[in-house]
């Protein structure tokens, strides 16, 4: 609602003249709010000089009134800004004035009159609910209506009704072998149609309206067929392709989710009828379709205005006549909000504390209970609930920080599609123009230069959204979409900030019609949840409330008592639905939202419940299959934890099984330190936790089986064929990305503490991950802290020397680490080799001692000293030189050591490509030390010519969009520069 506004004919914000002339109420409670004068559609106001309201000065005179505020709509209708979408009802039991006796005009209200108004104003907030004309929610497979989780009811899916042609012929339905612990509510997922041959959904809607179609699929096997055997396609009436070649069990399987849920928009269908067709995929001799819930529902139109095309300053995209596919809808700052409290769109709104990229997250402000949101057009009502609006993710309160990195989100997306990105903003505390602007980047390109909310909007509350467009084309690892804020430096503004309150990320169709991506394969799409962290936790169950609805619309003057048990009601149940959302929103991640997941089975014992959900629980039966009962032939290593066996679960999925050994000195700490790590991340250069046992007194984890075992068995002790010098260094680049993600790509830092080669896995695709995470520790929580007091654990030869003498923790310790993996795999020798002469016993030591005297080469694993490049050995060797650096504060941070590795690589490539003529380590310059001559270098190591690149790596190696700007051709389009110009390289 607006500032308080004594005069008549006023100019709201809008600049338009109030029609409001003489109101029956104290000049200091008739509200400044736009007139239907001020009704033109503004979802993007234009910027402007912040605008001071005329009125701003007068005194508060109910200032002991804590109400009054929201309180002065309903005092007159007319002078409200939704006065046209009044009901009847309210109409009907409330004067259209409410005469105020002069006498008292300055005091405070009768409690009576409080309640009143209040309860006009309750009945005034339910009218703004969006109450869509076509809604449709069908239980597929069922022969009875029933009501899910959210309180929704779900119409019967019988065998004559109207919406499936042929009346059934083509299809049976079918109910679910099991049900997972992870679904929400039975309705609509223990039931499902299953089409044998193409089949068609038909539903008459009103022809001028948007529509939201959400496909509802749980990945089980019915009546005895099998999960995997439902390979389709589903299409509509306008030509609009939504899935194609789509497995259920492939994307539940890969993401571990235990129900999956498709939403799109589609725009209105003159036809008057939406038709969705099933198209089962020939798969042999037999091929199936199914579907658990369809929910047709009408929208209002939040998507008229064309998207502005990054990159494009003349372009825009046309979203009015697309076709939508919702991939992200982020609650920026605040904690779940379900359907039941969205804006009548019964949309889901995610925390957005998953997709925040690198350590530094922000902070996170939520406005009081009594701060109100004026949204600028009925429209814009529905664009976002005014829960997202209050609540907002800043920088911070340091300018020094916040001009040094970017606010920066980051989603997995399809390749070869447009998508757009809706920010929504909100200012909350400030009230001037350049108090606070930014800039906005998309994929590394300026979306707009300062931006300046209350410039836009000319006042606090005021909620807006923008619409940003790009391409995203196809690339060989996956794509990923990045949104970024950065304090604009141009305006020079009174606080070095940026704000988000919302983020919402959408596929548009192609120019065929197509919204369908190709048919995924499990690896690749646990390679894009290395953006995101964990699996999305469905809520269990919101609170509805429906009572206070009703009693709050029966509002009148002789039903005192029913108004206060309505005004209790609406507390009570706001109260109850907040804690609720925050409760199951607090621990909530995953690569995408609409992707729901949970898992299979419960657990009862070290795992605590919030954990227990987010992963897979086994039952020790079901490891006992698996292993073949722990046969002896199945062993694939042993470890301080116990044995790792190889094993089979769901049919085809082999899994590595680590069984703890009762007398292992590892316990119950790293147990549960493993599960809740590794619960919680998700990398494509960290090893995937599955599941769990914890029954029968057992302590099981169950991973990814990674084919090629460990880094140490291909260097030596192994029996294997060694590597070769690529290969080793792609492995060294994979395994350093992991850790460089656990210390700046999750919530807080997190050091690994135990880093070596053998936890250096290597799966089928010759894919380093990091694995075995039980010492994990998580790192300084503030930005003073600088480490983490802890008893010191490790492992002896890998151990950080200053982390042992002053047991104080860092991520440099991981680092020191590093650099003696780094030279065992020059070197293939052990950490530690007890029967060598006392001098070459630890690697670290004498691989320093050999480097700092020119003799490193001489040591050189000789299967790679005719494959390695001199620039890239040199390159390699004083990275690691540097990781063992005596004091954790000379060591680079694992961002420069990954710079440096991928560095080394292109100096390989190009030596591999013939432009350095072939000369190899092994080759002698001349000078006769056996030492290659190099090209001069700066002070940092790295080769003159690469002296400008070196300055564009932060000290997290975090690429900014300040730095790096798309106009920078020379630099975007060298091959030697592609890891900084994408931050998907990291």
């Amino acid at each position: 609602m607006g500032e308080p506004c004594s005069r008549p004919n006023a100019r709201c914000v809008g600049g338009h003249v109030c029609r409001v002339s003489q109101l029956h109420a104290p000049a200091a409670l008739v509200p400044g709010v736009r007139s239907e004068a001020c009704r033109t559609r503004v979802p993007f106001p234009p910027r402007s000089p912040a605008v001071k309201h005329p009125h701003s000065h007068l005194p508060r005179s109910l200032s002991l009134f804590p109400f009054h505020e929201s309180l002065c709509p309903s005092l007159h209708p007319h002078s409200c800004r939704h006065a046209s979408s009044l009901p009847s009802p309210l109409a009907a039991g409330l004067p259209r004035s409410l005469p105020i006796p002069r006498r008292m005009a300055g005091r405070a209200w009768h409690p009576l009159l409080v309640l009143l108004l209040v309860a006009g104003v309750a009945a005034f907030a339910e009218s703004k609910v969006y109450a869509p004309a076509d809604r449709v929610l069908l239980n597929c497979g069922s022969t009875t209506d029933g009501l899910d989780s959210d309180g929704r009811r779900w119409a019967a899916d019988t065998n004559d009704n109207t919406w499936l042609t042929d009346s059934g012929k083509s299809s049976v339905m079918m109910a679910a072998d099991r049900a997972d612990n992870g679904l929400p509510s039975p309705i609509p997922y223990m039931t499902a149609r299953v089409f044998t041959v193409e089949a068609v959904y038909n539903f008459t809607v009103n022809p001028r309206d948007r529509h939201w179609v959400r496909l509802h699929f749980y990945p089980s096997s019915y009546n005895g067929l099998a999960a995997d055997s439902f390979h389709f396609s589903v299409s509509t009436s306008t030509g609009i392709t939504l899935l194609r070649n789509f497995s259920v069990y492939t994307y539940a399987k890969a993401l571990t989710q235990a129900f999956i849920i498709r939403e799109f928009s589609l725009p209105p269908t003159p036809a008057g009828f939406l038709a969705l067709t099933f198209t089962p995929t020939p798969m042999g001799n037999e091929s199936y379709a199914y579907v658990n819930g369809i929910e047709v529902i009408s929208m209002p139109d939040i998507f008229v205005d064309p998207a502005i095309m990054v990159g494009f300053a003349d372009q825009t995209v046309d979203i009015a006549s697309s076709t939508l596919q919702t991939m992200y809808r982020l609650n920026v700052g605040g904690s779940y909000i379900p359907p039941s409290n969205d804006s009548g769109l019964t949309r889901h709104w995610y925390d957005d504390t998953p997709y925040v990229y690198g350590a530094t997250q922000g902070v996170t402000y939520r406005a009081g209970p009594h701060f109100q949101i004026k949204y600028p057009s009925e429209t814009a009502e529905y664009a976002a609930p005014p829960e997202v609006y209050l609540d907002t993710r800043s920088m911070g309160s340091d300018p020094r920080l916040n001009q040094n990195y970017n606010l920066t989100w980051t989603m997995a997306v399809d390749g070869n599609f447009t998508y757009v990105a809706r920010l929504h903003f909100c200012e909350l505390l400030l009230i001037r123009a350049n108090q606070r602007a930014f800039d906005i980047y998309v994929n590394n390109k300026t979306a707009q230069a300062d931006a300046d909310v209350i410039g836009m909007t000319s006042e606090k509350g005021v909620p807006m959204y923008k619409d940003y467009a790009v391409y995203m084309a196809e690339e060989p690892d996956g794509q990923a979409m990045w949104v970024a804020l950065h304090p604009s430096v141009a305006l020079r503004p009174q606080f070095y900030d940026a704000i988000l309150n919302g983020l919402e990320i959408f596929k548009l169709n192609d120019t065929a019609g197509n919204l369908a991506a190709p048919g995924p394969e499990p690896s690749r799409l646990l390679a894009k949840a290395e953006l995101g962290a964990g699996e999305q936790n469905a809520p269990e169950s919101q609170p509805h409330p429906h009572m206070a609805r009703v009693m709050g619309g029966t509002a009148s003057g002789a039903a005192v008592l029913g108004i206060v048990a309505a005004i209790c009601v609406v507390w009570y149940h706001e109260k109850k639905s907040r804690e609720t959302a925050s409760n199951c929103g607090s621990h909530n991640s995953g690569w995408l939202p609409l992707f729901h997941s949970n898992t299979s089975g419960k657990s009862s014992g070290h795992i605590p419940a919030n954990l227990a959900g987010m992963c897979r629980h086994f039952s020790f039966a079901e490891i006992k299959v698996a292993t073949r009962n722990f046969s002896e032939s199945l062993v694939i290593g042993v470890g301080g934890f116990g044995k790792v066996y190889r094993g089979v679960v769901d049919g085809d999925t082999k899994v590595a099984i680590k069984r703890s050994n009762p007398s292992s000195e590892q316990g119950v700490q790293e147990f549960q330190t493993e599960v809740e790590m590794l619960s919680k991340l998700r990398h494509r250069h960290l090893v995937s936790l599955i599941g769990f046992c914890e029954d029968a007194g057992e302590m099981i984890l169950v991973y990814d089986y990674m084919e090629h075992g460990t880094l140490r068995e291909h260097l030596y002790m192994g029996g294997k064929a060694p590597l070769s010098w690529r290969h080793r260094l792609d492995i060294c680049i994979g395994a350093a990305r992991g850790l460089h993600y656990l210390h700046t790509g999750a919530k807080y830092t997190i050091i690994h503490r135990d880093v070596k080669t053998t936890n250096i896995l290597v799966d089928g695709d010759w894919v380093a991950k990091v694995s075995d995470f039980g010492l994990s520790k998580s790192g300084p929580t503030t930005v003073n802290q600088t480490h983490v007091s802890t008893m010191v654990k490790g492992s002896f030869g890998y151990l950080d020397p200053e982390y042992f003498r002053r047991q104080q923790l860092t991520d440099k310790s991981d680092v020191y680490s590093f650099g003696v993996v780094l030279f065992e795999v020059l070197l293939a020798r052990p950490a530690l080799d007890p029967a060598l002469p006392r001098e070459k016993v630890s690697l670290a030591d004498y691989a320093l001692s050999c480097q700092r005297n020119g003799t490193l080469l001489d040591v050189l694993d000789p299967t790679i000293k005719d494959q390695i490049a001199p620039e890239c050995f040199k390159k390699v060797a004083d990275t690691a030189e540097k990781c063992l650096a005596e004091q954790s504060i000379d060591r680079p941070p694992m961002g420069d050591v990954l710079w440096n590795l991928e560095f080394a690589l292109q100096l390989q490539d190009t030596f591999e490509g013939g432009s350095c003529g072939r000369r190899t380590v092994g080759d002698d310059d001349g000078s006769g030390t056996g030492r290659p001559a190099l090209e001069p270098s700066d002070s940092n190591g790295s080769t003159a010519s690469f002296t400008t690149l070196r300055t564009l790596s932060t000290s997290r190696a975090r690429e900014t969009c300040v730095i790096m700007e798309e106009t920078d051709d020379e630099v975007a389009n060298s091959a030697a520069f592609s890891q900084l110009v994408r931050p998907s390289g990291r």
